[in-house]
């Protein structure tokens, strides 16, 4: 329950169906018990490639809805260039 979890939604031009189910889940989730510790961000990432990717970020209290949707788990994000997707923002400093 302590690891945040990435998933790759890759090439952002073909994301956007995935991203707006992947809110909508969260959303639902948050409303039913809301709470500063549930966040999903995003971020544009290259990683020095020509291309970018999309990449999602779930904090610890999305862990269930995350490995559902294929997540790993992972440190952290750096809060730079991380937008809010779904939740609160405050998850982030948590």
């Amino acid at each position: 329950m302590n690891n945040w979890h990435t998933l790759n939604l890759g090439d952002p031009m073909l994301a956007d169906i995935r991203l707006e189910e992947v809110r909508q889940a969260a959303m639902d989730l948050y409303a039913l018990q809301p709470g500063p510790d549930m966040g999903v961000f995003f971020r544009h990432e290259s990683e020095g490639r020509l291309h970018c990717e999309v990449k999602l970020y779930f904090s610890p209290t999305y862990g269930n809805l995350a490995g559902t949707l294929g997540a790993t788990p992972s440190a952290p994000p750096s809060p730079s260039g991380l937008g809010l997707l779904a939740g609160d923002e405050a998850a982030l400093s948590l």
